[in-house]
C-alpha cells in the first residue's frame, strides 16, 4: 500500500508539486535535508513508513479522490477496506417517466414517501444482506412483493424488461445487457444485481434551477450502481455529450469541473466511481469486449469468450 501510494503521487505530480500535496493530504512536512528533487517515490515513502493500514487507507482514498489509479484502487478493494459508512435505508432506482415527488415522512425514522410519480420508479424496502444486493435477492424481491409469482425464471424475465425501460440511451444499453448476458447462464446465486438510474440526492420539484443554487448538490441520480459485500459501492456512469459540451457541441470546461467536483465528493464519501465515455461504447463489438474485460477485472472474475 504504501509503495502504490508512493508511485501514484510520483507518477502524476511534477517534483515542485510533491511536498506541498503530501501536506494537503495530511502527511509530514519536508524536514531539513529531504529533496524530492532527487526521488518523488522515496520522498512520499519516507511520510508513510510509520502508518499501519488503518492510517493508509484514508490517505489512498485522498490520492483517488485527486486522479484514478488501478493499482491502488484493486489493493483498496482487495484489502477489504473501501466502502460507504451507514446502512443503506432508500434505494430508489429504474425511474421510466417523470421525476417523482418525495416528501420525508418522518424525519426521526428516515421514513420518505413518493407523494407523485410512485408508479414510475422502484423502491427496493429490504434491508441490505451483509453480502451486497445480488440479483438472486433482488429476483426474490420482485417475485414476492411486485409479481406475487412463485416461478422466479418468470420473475426475473419480467424484471429484466422492467430495468431495461429505465435506461436512456444505447450505450447505456449495452453497457446493462453485457452485464447480463456475461452472467444469463451462470447457476450462481452471489451475482451483484446490476441497478440501473438509482437516485442518490433529491432536490424538491419546485425550487429553482440547479445553476442559480450555490452549493447545491448537482448529482442526483447514478447510471447504475452496484451493491457489493464489505459496503462497496460501485457507481458506473456513461458520460454522454451533455457532461462536458453545451447543447452545440462546443467545449464546457465548466461542465466537466463540476462532474470532476462531484466524483471526488463521492470518492471521498467511500464510493467506487467508473465512467465511461460513450464514444466507447458506440461500436456494439469493441464496447463488448471493452465491457467484458472490466467487469471481470472489476468483479475479479475471468473473462468470458475473451
Amino acid at each position: 500500500m504504501r509503495d502504490a501510494i508512493a508511485d501514484s503521487i510520483a507518477k502524476n505530480l511534477k517534483s515542485y508539486e510533491v511536498a506541498a500535496f503530501c501536506e494537503r493530504i495530511g502527511l509530514a512536512a519536508q524536514r531539513p535535508g529531504e529533496d524530492p528533487f532527487r526521488s518523488k517515490r522515496l520522498y512520499v515513502n519516507a511520510r508513510l513508513q510509520e502508518l499501519d493500514l488503518a492510517a493508509l487507507v484514508p490517505v489512498a482514498r485522498k490520492v483517488l479522490a485527486e486522479w484514478d489509479d488501478d493499482q491502488l484502487q484493486t489493493l483498496l478493494d482487495r484489502a477489504g477496506v473501501t466502502g460507504v459508512a451507514g446502512e443503506l435505508k432508500n434505494l430508489i432506482f429504474a425511474a421510466d417517466g417523470p421525476k417523482p415527488e418525495i416528501v420525508l415522512r418522518d424525519a426521526l425514522n428516515n421514513t420518505i414517501e413518493i407523494t407523485k410519480g410512485a408508479n414510475t420508479c422502484l423502491v427496493y424496502n429490504r434491508p441490505l444482506p451483509d453480502d451486497g444486493l445480488t440479483w438472486a435477492a433482488l429476483v426474490e424481491w420482485w417475485a414476492t412483493e411486485i409479481l406475487h409469482e412463485a416461478n422466479h425464471d418468470v420473475s426475473a424475465r419480467h424484471l429484466y424488461k422492467r430495468l431495461v425501460r429505465s435506461l436512456e440511451s444505447p450505450p447505456e444499453h449495452l453497457l446493462f445487457q453485457t452485464y447480463a448476458y456475461r452472467y444469463a447462464d451462470t447457476t450462481r446465486t452471489s451475482i451483484p444485481a446490476l441497478i440501473p438510474q438509482v437516485y442518490l440526492h433529491y432536490d424538491p420539484y419546485l425550487r429553482p434551477d440547479p445553476a442559480q443554487r450555490p452549493g447545491v448538490v448537482i448529482r442526483q441520480r447514478m447510471d447504475f450502481l452496484l451493491l457489493l459485500p464489505g459496503r462497496r459501492r460501485v457507481v458506473l456512469e456513461v458520460d454522454g455529450q451533455h457532461h462536458y459540451a453545451t447543447d452545440d457541441g462546443r467545449a464546457n470546461p465548466s461542465l466537466y469541473a463540476t462532474m470532476a467536483a462531484e466524483d471526488r465528493r463521492l470518492r471521498l464519501a467511500g464510493y467506487e466511481v467508473y465512467r465511461f465515455g460513450g464514444a466507447e461504447l458506440t461500436n456494439e463489438k469493441r464496447g463488448k469486449a471493452l465491457l467484458e474485460t472490466f467487469f471481470a477485472r472489476l468483479l475479479d472474475d475471468p473473462p468470458s469468450g475473451l
